[in-house]
């Protein structure tokens, strides 16, 4: 039974259910992923050319002569198996926000299908019908088009009976010929429709569907504008703190609302979510309550914290006179900065001549005033005298991000609002890193090649058959994030572990594709998992219950989960009294288990062995329950780094290997020849020739026995230095020798011994713990664990990698 289609290898979630599509692409094509996603376990696949099937002995393969085309025929075809209002939404902005506040505030109404996040092109489309089901009594599909001919396609697969167009802007007027054709073109989205919502306040959107409407005249218009003979007239908007105020004309009556946001943007799309509703009856005295609902969307904007007490927001995804506008209004929402600076690229692909173009964005900063205009492009760097009069202080051009990028650091950005408006092009991520930049002279060097080979030093020892999970939580043990995740992907372990959603969420924005599983799944961080297709393990009835409400929110089925077992460790985990409940929930078509596991708590001592394997006799039989209830099987593991080697027995499905892939090895079996990954260096700030009975440090404890040289390095317990190794405790390894602390540690700087190092000098090169001294020694003397050491690291140590 094929349940999903798939058209991104990056998304295989159920490999044995799964058909897949092979596109063809301008840079890559679709077939280069059929061998990788067959080692997966997808067994079925549409093709648009011949290939050795002898090669893919189990799978079954469609040739088609259009696989895209082929896509969008099944979505037809499944399209018309149901009878059910459908509601298509397109217009140049606030699709998804229409679509996904319009679930917001029917979901108690109907029974909502919809399209999943910004699923609305040629693909993603049909990817949005094919979850319609009979379950459903309602769909919201959103529809988007880059140029003439596509909405025809879409129409035949979405078949609205009801359309919204949301308004006409800027977006893709390089693919159409003027306006009046891209509007005539979004229209083909409604021509079997039974009616059209749309704003009737831009002129030529009100005009085109008017004249449209007489070749269509059994649609019904319902019209939304400040124009009295609009169908819902806006009479009034009055904007308070925190909310705005607004009354509409309808059916000869007026009726006053208020909608929880005062942008031009949040207000637009809520207006138009509730004429769906009047249209929809839904009882004008429910209307408020459910307005009341809406909540802003996580869209592509992100606003954080910026260099010398800024705040930086960035929307360098797209760059529009629409969207400009929009990021502009946002800007002028944050209140916590006086002064503001845009950062703007070239506005490309609108067709428009740029005297044109950036005189109405010159237009546009005398409403929205900035305080200083930094433009990038070959555009923007001759357009100066458009803004003469825009009111702007201070502006600066550049011909190329790079250039920019050379001159940041002579610019001054200091307490102010920084807006990042630019195309995808610009790349304007490299500035939004900068404006974040913190540098710190000490350095933990990570060798790859070394990583590379301990892992290797545990897939000699694994059956072939046994999966790899590698944890690369709190930082991955000190070590970096992406990096080490973008190297154990490249040698293809299965599985990431993470310990929260917002490591899992850093992978995700840096590339990382493999399955990433959250360990400690917070219920407050439950969104950003759907949203970067990120697999929680659940070892609480509450996590559980949390996530299905937000999975029946979603609109989301089927959603990969690990469920985690109490088996000695006390820690987390359901318990074995709750296998029975458990059970019987997981059995929701909410959620699909992928793997059943637990903790070992004491694999690597031979004295606990008895209770070890306790232990993993209770996981067995707990997991044998939960299999047998809900009808199949999943990924079973319970063993770790030190359970790999002391107990082969342990592997079953799967492994977690944690602190053995950065060369330490928990059971000391010597089995493994494991290399140390990380490598903390540190330079001399400054040498003092102190006489005897002089002091050193904060509290006077370190004392000069006798004449004395010493050294202060650039770390500190800021830094991840254990606090209790000063005073001799701790050593460091310095021309070939252990050199002692002396004093104690501060925060940013420690002290060490040098009256037995003639030859020291400022600026040399120091190891706090690597090849040289074992960070397993370091912690021996700390009294604590490797583990203990690595994750402390702190992230302004800067992390160099090498090969």
């Amino acid at each position: 039974m094929i349940e999903q289609l798939l058209t991104d290898s990056r998304r295989l979630v159920f490999p044995e259910s799964t058909l897949f599509f092979a596109l063809y692409g301008s840079r890559r094509e679709g077939h280069a992923f059929i061998a990788d996603l067959y080692l997966r376990g997808v067994r079925n696949f549409v093709v648009y050319q011949t290939l050795q099937v002898e090669d893919y002995p189990e799978a079954n393969f469609i040739l088609v002569k259009n696989s895209l085309r082929a896509l969008q025929s099944l979505a037809i075809f499944h399209r018309r198996q149901f009878d059910l209002p459908v509601i298509g939404i397109t217009g140049s902005n606030g699709k998804t926000i229409v679509k996904e506040w319009l679930n917001q505030l029917l979901e108690d109404r109907y029974r909502i299908v919809r399209s999943p996040r910004s699923y609305n092109s040629q693909i993603g489309v049909p990817l949005s019908v094919w979850q319609i089901s009979e379950a459903n009594d309602l769909a919201l599909i959103e529809a988007g088009i880059s140029q003439t001919g596509e909405m025809k396609v879409l129409e035949e697969i979405i078949k609205p009976t009801i359309g919204v167009f949301t308004n006409i802007g800027e977006a893709h007027d390089q693919g159409f010929e003027n306006t009046h054709a891209k509007i005539l073109e979004k229209l083909e989205l409604f021509v079997h429709a039974t009616a059209l919502i749309y704003t009737s306040d831009q002129t030529e959107l009100e005009k085109t569907i008017v004249a449209w409407h007489f070749l269509h005249p059994e649609i019904r218009l319902i019209s939304l504008g400040k124009d009295a003979e609009a169908m819902i007239q806006v009479k009034n908007i009055q904007k308070q703190k925190g909310k705005t105020s607004v009354t509409l004309g309808y059916k000869n009556e007026n009726l006053t609302l208020d909608i929880g946001f005062e942008d031009e943007a949040s207000i637009q799309n809520a207006l138009t979510c509730t004429a769906v509703m009047l249209f929809l009856s839904v009882p004008e005295k429910e209307l408020q309550s459910r307005l009341n609902r809406l909540s802003p969307l996580a869209m592509r904007m992100e606003m954080k914290t910026g260099i010398n007490h800024s705040s930086v927001i960035n929307d360098s995804y797209s760059a529009d006179i629409s969207s400009l506008k929009m990021a502009l209004d946002f800007l002028f929402q944050q209140k916590q900065h006086n002064k503001r600076t845009l950062i703007l690229s070239d506005i490309l692909e609108t067709g428009r001549k740029p005297q044109s173009l950036y005189k109405e964005v010159a237009a546009l900063l005398q409403k929205y005033p900035v305080d200083r205009l930094i433009g990038v492009g070959e555009q923007l760097s001759v357009s100066d005298l458009f803004f003469i009069n825009s009111g702007v202080k201070e502006k600066i051009f550049f011909k190329t991000t790079e250039n920019l990028l050379d001159a940041l650091p002579g610019l001054i950005f200091r307490d102010e609002a920084i807006l990042l408006k630019g195309a995808r092009v610009y790349g304007f991520e490299r500035i939004d890193q900068m404006l974040s930049l913190q540098v710190h002279e000490t350095m933990m060097e990570v060798n790859l090649d070394a990583m590379a080979q301990n892992l290797k030093q545990y897939q000699q020892i694994l059956q072939s058959s046994t999966k790899i999970m590698a944890m690369v939580k709190a930082f991955s043990y000190g070590t970096g994030g992406f990096e080490i995740a973008r190297l154990l992907e490249f040698h293809k372990v299965d599985y990431l572990g993470v310990a929260y959603v917002d490591e899992g969420v850093t992978l995700r924005k840096a590339g990382i594709r493999l399955p990433i599983i959250v360990m400690n799944t917070e219920e407050s961080a439950l969104v950003p998992l759907l949203e970067w297709r990120l697999e929680p393990v659940i070892y609480s009835f509450r996590g559980l219950t949390a996530l299905q409400k937000l999975l029946k929110q979603e609109a989301v089925n089927l959603f990969p989960v690990h469920i985690e077992l109490e088996t000695g460790m006390n820690r987390l985990g359901f318990a074995p009294s709750q296998i029975g409940e458990l059970s019987e929930q997981l059995k929701s078509g909410d959620f699909r288990v992928q793997s059943v596991f637990s903790h070992l708590a004491a694999s690597e001592e031979a004295q606990q062995d008895e209770f070890t394997q306790r232990q993993f006799e209770n996981y067995e039989a707990m997991a044998g329950r939960i299999r047998e209830t809900i009808g199949y099987s999943f990924i079973r593991h319970i063993s770790n780094s030190a359970g790999i080697v002391r107990d082969p027995s342990l592997q079953l499905d799967m492994v977690r290997i944690g602190i053995g892939l950065y060369g330490i090895d928990p059971a000391s079996s010597g089995i493994l020849d494991l290399k140390e990954v990380g490598t903390l260096k540190t330079t001399i700030a400054q040498i003092k020739e102190l006489a005897k009975g002089e002091t050193i440090g904060y509290n006077r404890r370190g004392i000069a026995d006798h004449k004395m040289r010493t050294g202060t390095l650039r770390l500190g317990y800021a830094d991840g230095y254990p606090r209790n190794l000063g005073n001799g405790v701790g050593k460091v390894w310095y021309k070939g020798r252990l050199v002692p602390t002396i004093g104690s540690i501060s925060m940013d700087l420690m002290m060490i011994d040098l009256s037995e190092v003639p030859d020291a000098m400022e600026g040399d090169e120091v190891v706090i713990f690597g090849n040289s001294l074992s960070v397993t020694e370091l912690a021996r003397w700390a009294g604590t664990i490797p583990y203990d050491i690595l994750a402390g690291i702190s992230q302004r140590v800067k992390r160099v990698y090498f090969e």
